[in-house]
């Protein structure tokens, strides 16, 4: 396996018995999610945020893994968060989305709720349709990371997608889809109004699945795909911890003054709410 790509490193953090498991996107890194694992922690909170089997070095080193590898990875740093914390959320971006769903349904009490951003669920691409027959005469395709509208910022992703990982994406998403009725934590997605990654067929499975009443949309107007690194990062932010503060049932858990229980003041963005 090559050097890990410096910023690709894994995260954590202890804090207290509240805890966020941060899951990262498709041929990205924990690096699109940093800034965000490292504010919900600065506020108090537990967090882990895993690299992902193949991810951070090569595409070729990825083309060796599935997603069930993937999954496995977020499995594992589910139970060592559970092991500290007395109740775990979990929130992912694109695919990190879809692995925070399946987490929700494969293991629902360890799983107090969920926040995701851009969720992947759906192949929204040809490449991912004709991917699993791809594998067999094409390594890769051009990369789709780095989907950012805020000049200067890139998130550290690879330049090629392997095929042959991309071709193991269409199992976990029916997977993930067609259990969606079994998930009964509350469910915040932030989406963007302009993603040229994932299309609108994952939100349309999303709300069609999930059980009604369970999912606040808030629309992203100033944001590509990657909007954990975006304009509407720091709504992202904000929006996500206070709901970690509205639905955790420990009320001890910012004993100590590191966490305040009040509404943190909005830094910016433009996320608009719907249900």
């Amino acid at each position: 396996m090559a050097d890990l790509l410096p910023g690709a490193e894994p995260f954590s953090r202890a804090g207290s018995a509240v805890g966020v498991l941060l899951c990262h996107g498709f041929t990205g890194s924990p690096q699109s999610l940093r800034p965000w694992a490292e504010y919900l922690a600065d506020h108090g909170v537990a967090v882990s945020l895993p690299l992902l089997p193949g991810h951070g070095t090569t595409w070729q080193d990825m083309a060796r893994t599935t997603a069930a590898d993937w999954y496995a990875e977020v499995e594992r740093a589910l139970a060592g968060l559970r092991a500290q914390c007395s109740e775990v959320f979990v929130m992912g971006l694109s695919l990190g989305g879809c692995l925070a769903l399946r987490l929700a349904e494969s293991h629902g009490p360890d799983v107090s709720g969920l926040v995701l951003v851009n969720p992947s669920l759906a192949p929204d691409t040809k490449l991912f349709l004709l991917a699993p027959v791809l594998k067999h005469v094409l390594p890769s395709l051009p990369g789709i990371g780095s989907d950012i509208k805020k000049p200067g910022t890139a998130e550290l992703s690879y330049d090629r997608v392997p095929v042959r990982a991309a071709a193991s994406l269409p199992q976990i998403w029916r997977q993930t889809t067609r259990d969606l009725a079994s998930v009964t934590q509350p469910v915040l997605v932030y989406r963007s109004s302009e993603d040229h990654v994932v299309g609108p067929s994952s939100m349309r499975a999303l709300e069609a699945g999930l059980v009604p009443g369970l999912l606040t949309v808030r629309t992203c107007s100033d944001s590509y795909h990657v909007a954990t690194m975006d304009n509407d990062a720091p709504a992202i932010f904000t929006g996500s911890l206070q709901f970690v503060r509205d639905h955790c049932r420990d009320e001890t858990w910012s004993a100590g003054g590191t966490a305040p229980r009040r509404k943190p003041r909005s830094q910016g963005g433009r996320c608009e709410t719907r249900t």
